[in-house]
């Protein structure tokens, strides 16, 4: 491929990369703060320990585990292509998840922390007493509430999962014009020696990155971040 089209095709994958980051954290990582603010079992304790281990875990540790679950041999991957047809490593959903699952914790810990505020609890109480169900509480009444909050914990998310390299490279492979995202590619560009190419990169991520904490600031100053 020519120049221009090698480093613009890391970038527009790390851009469909954030976009799908978004959505899932908003269908899983929302209801999964919502699920470990309101129960104390041990499938609680477990999916926050789940949440939480990319946090506390190396990043290429991690990504070997999901490649161990998620490989053609593996109990999840395996059953998945010969039943589905399909492929997670190596692949776009791969990178996908790997940003996902980096970029998760940042998401859910602050949005469970903000949902167990005993305030947020008397007004979910309110509504329920004045008729309005289990999912029209969380929807009208919770998501609201928590609404600043869940906007400074997509930034942060994203920010994570836009420069997710570890697990990525485990589970995606870095795979020339098919799943080497943005900081991958400036890996590549050091390691054959394109140093201007690496700049270049760099200089996107620098302004992602300016844009990404002038949000959060803003979020700060009007004190909406609930950190």
């Amino acid at each position: 491929m020519p120049d221009e089209a090698a480093l613009s095709f890391p970038i527009l994958l790390t851009l469909r990369v954030c976009v799908a980051c978004v959505l899932l954290y908003l269908c899983v990582g929302l209801p999964c703060a919502r699920f470990c603010s309101r129960r104390r079992g041990l499938l609680a304790r477990a999916l926050a320990f789940l949440v939480t281990l990319p946090l506390i875990f190396p990043p290429v540790a991690m990504g070997f585990l999901l490649l161990l679950l998620l490989g053609r041999n593996g109990p999840v991957g395996g059953p998945m292509e010969r039943w589905l047809g399909l492929r997670i490593v190596f692949s776009e959903p791969g990178v996908i998840l790997s940003a996902f699952v980096a970029g998760l914790p940042l998401v859910v810990r602050p949005l469970q922390a903000a949902m167990e505020r005993p305030e947020l609890r008397r007004l979910e109480e309110a509504a329920r007493i004045l008729g309005c169900g289990a999912m029209g509480t969380f929807l009208f009444v919770t998501v609201p509430q928590v609404s600043r909050t869940l906007f400074s914990c997509l930034l942060l998310g994203v920010a994570r999962a836009s420069g997710e390299v570890g697990i990525t490279m485990m589970l995606g492979g870095n795979i020339s014009g098919r799943t080497n995202t943005l900081s991958l590619e400036i890996f590549n560009c050091v390691s054959r020696g394109d140093f201007d190419g690496a700049m270049r990169l760099c200089a996107v991520l620098a302004v992602v990155g300016t844009l990404l904490y002038a949000l959060l600031e803003g979020c700060r100053a009007r004190g909406d971040g609930g950190f």
